[in-house]
């Protein structure tokens, strides 16, 4: 028969349990009604939509219809097309007409946040043209917040990316300077491509690109082993931060920025932890960066990106700024969780006490004499 005097603590201990979770749930949702729409992460995503509309304009301006573009479907001038000189791999069209939308500004705000970031700090970007919305995003995120962002870029890109040599990432690059997005500062290109030489594309297209990148004021960093790409990447941006710098953001494939060891597949997109260093020889700018100390976001596999951030996949048409909890944001602060946790410990530790004394007088009324 069960001891109902030995199942009767463990009883008080789920009532209790059960009274607290529920207690946790109802607060944080009451204070999540209770919170408005975050004005910096709005402003990133106002900016995002002002870009693309600017870089649709500048794209009809140079006589490049976007009616002609069957895939930009959402007309943003972010989506390229399925093959060019200046493609470098594959690519996935719903990934690439994902990163358009506008709150991706928005989540790169909060995503720095996360990472400990606030205004007037330092933060680099390695990207390539793969995925040019999510570098325009970082610029506006990094604009929004108040940050002195720096980057390198690769002008070489997956299929639907900046992948038109008629409008490549330079050509965005420009459109968006000539509209007052110019609050970056990109230290320098890499061709992309094989050992970011870009020898596979045709001489035409880097005579071009080089003489928009002088217009620019910028230089094409050379091409070489692994370790020696990661060492001159890496020195620019330090040296640019003046040793001060908060987050490093990965945008895109880069082999440069991923390295050549398969740990990177698994990496979680977004904030991420990096705990797996190989050697010298293998690493990226990713791993670099974690053994310094300093925090990664990492934008890359989109599709999962946007499952754990609850974004919407491949949208028709692009949703309009907006509040978004990203699926992972509580609204209880860290102290107002401490209290109600300690409060659980000291309801569990009193109704143990109670209990225990219950048992005690129970047990000596039971023990004297006549009982």
């Amino acid at each position: 028969m069960i001891n109902h005097y030995r199942l009767r603590p463990l009883l008080g201990l789920a009532v209790i349990s059960l009274f607290f979770l529920g207690l946790y749930l109802h607060l944080d949702r009451v204070k999540a009604g209770n919170r408005g729409p975050d004005p910096v992460e709005q402003e990133a995503a106002r900016l995002m939509l002002e870009a693309e509309k600017f870089l649709l304009s500048c794209q009809e301006a140079r006589g490049l219809s976007a009616d002609s573009n069957q895939f930009d479907i959402n007309r943003t001038g972010l989506i390229g097309l399925e093959n060019s000189p200046l493609t470098t791999t594959l690519g996935n069209l719903s990934a690439k007409r994902t990163t358009t939308n506008p709150n991706l500004a928005a989540l790169l705000v909060y995503l720095l946040r996360q990472a400990g970031v606030r205004s007037g700090d330092r933060v680099a970007v390695g990207a390539s043209g793969s995925f040019p919305a999510l570098i325009v995003a970082s610029y506006c995120a990094a604009r929004a917040l108040g940050l002195e962002l720096l980057a390198i870029i690769s002008v070489g890109a997956s299929q639907w990316g900046a992948n038109h040599p008629e409008f490549s990432w330079l050509d965005m690059e420009d459109c968006l300077r000539q509209h007052g997005f110019n609050q970056h500062r990109l230290l320098a290109l890499a061709w992309g491509g094989e050992d970011d030489s870009g020898r596979e594309y045709p001489e035409e297209i880097r005579a071009r690109l080089s003489l928009l990148a002088v217009r620019l004021g910028l230089e094409f960093l050379p091409s070489g082993r692994l370790e020696d790409r990661v060492r001159e990447h890496l020195r620019l941006l330090e040296k640019a931060a003046g040793g001060r710098l908060k987050a490093f953001v990965n945008i895109g494939g880069s082999a440069v920025n991923l390295g050549q060891d398969s740990s990177i597949l698994e990496l979680r997109p977004g904030l991420t932890r990096v705990r797996k260093i190989p050697p010298a020889s293998r690493r990226g700018l990713i791993q670099e960066m974690a053994l310094k100390g300093i925090p990664v976001i990492h934008l890359l596999n989109i599709r999962r990106l946007a499952e754990i951030y609850r974004l919407p996949w491949d949208p028709r048409p692009l949703p309009l700024p907006g509040p978004i909890s990203f699926g992972r944001r509580g609204a209880l602060g860290k102290g107002e969780q401490v209290m109600i946790f300690a409060a659980y410990i000291l309801a569990c530790l009193l109704w143990l006490g109670l209990e225990g004394l219950i048992q005690r007088r129970a047990g000596q009324a039971g023990s004297q004499p006549g009982s």
